[in-house]
């Protein structure tokens, strides 16, 4: 069994996807969770490249959020769209990112995943809300390199 199938259970992966479909319930906004061995390139470039492989730049209001983790390398990034970082505070990627690593540090690495999602979700909320003709664009499932 590889790094990344031991990383997560199957019930905690699925604990991420009802967090993804609760954060997503007031919000156009749209979040997925990668999870990945390692990487030979930066951790931000693979994390850009998984955005775009996922096909997260294609949302209507440019609002994606990407949660990439590098489980052997003990990295991990969370990618906005533009839509997304016209709009929220400077620091708020980082506030999310401080939470899931004090939880990563405690070997938390599911509730740090869930706190990180229900975070960027209420964050989204705030500036993109839900309206009556949302749709969910992009699968809730944790994706796997």
């Amino acid at each position: 069994m590889s790094s990344v199938e031991k990383f997560l259970s199957l019930e905690e992966e699925q604990e991420i996807v009802q967090a993804i479909i609760k954060a997503e319930r007031d919000t156009s906004g749209e979040i997925r969770v990668h999870i990945e061995k390692t990487t030979s390139i930066s951790h931000f470039d693979r994390a850009l490249e998984v955005f775009h492989k996922l096909k997260m730049d294609n949302t209507k209001q440019q609002n994606a959020v990407l949660i990439y983790i590098a489980v052997d390398d003990h990295q991990f990034v969370i990618y906005g769209d533009k839509g997304i970082n016209e709009v929220v505070p400077g620091n708020f990627w980082e506030s999310t990112k401080n939470v899931m690593q004090s939880l990563f540090k405690e070997g938390k690495f599911k509730q740090g995943i869930v706190e990180g999602v229900l975070q960027a979700g209420k964050e989204l909320k705030a500036h993109f809300p839900w309206t009556t003709d949302d749709e969910d664009e992009l699968p809730n499932e944790v994706s796997k390199g």
